[in-house]
């Protein structure tokens, strides 16, 4: 399994600034007060099971927009492997590249078996704040029901704007 240290639900979220796959940075501050964010760090682009779990997220894409938020992919890979990835798989969330590794660090995301970037999504409220976390190597379709699930929870009982 992989495992978090460091953040736990109720934490302030760390800020980032990353490249994107069309080389725009985004910032995790400039969805503050706008939307909610699902943050899910995945080893690599192309290999089976993030390939999988990307997917599933696309699948659902419309379901977590319908909820307030939007989907972001972090890895280590290249902007431009980033949008082979996306565009081979149709995905229409934002994949950043974290090449150094100080996000997912900052995240406090470790390796599995010492060797492979683990696999964790985060929900982050408008406000910056962890509202759930989910770490598992293996089991990348439960990220996202998982993810989704606490989602549609809080926006039932966040007051109509």
């Amino acid at each position: 399994m992989a495992e978090t240290s460091g953040l736990r639900v109720g934490d302030r979220a760390p800020d980032f600034t990353l490249p994107s796959a069309t080389g725009e940075m985004v910032s995790l501050a400039s969805y503050r007060g706008k939307a909610d964010v699902v943050l899910f760090f995945y080893p690599k682009d192309e290999t089976a099971v993030c390939t999988a779990e990307a997917c599933s997220f696309r699948d659902s894409y419309e379901a977590f927009q319908e909820a307030g938020a939007e989907v972001i992919g972090i890895s280590s890979d290249t902007a431009e492997s980033h949008q082979r990835f996306a565009d081979r798989n149709r995905l229409p969330f934002l994949l950043l590249s974290d090449t150094g590794g100080e996000v997912r660090a900052r995240y406090g995301i470790k390796k599995t078996l010492g060797l492979i970037p683990g696999r964790t999504t985060f929900l982050i409220d408008r406000e910056g704040i962890i509202r759930s976390l989910f770490s598992s190597q293996f089991q990348a379709a439960r990220h996202v029901s998982e993810t989704l699930g606490v989602l549609q929870t809080l926006h039932a009982n966040r007051p109509a704007e």
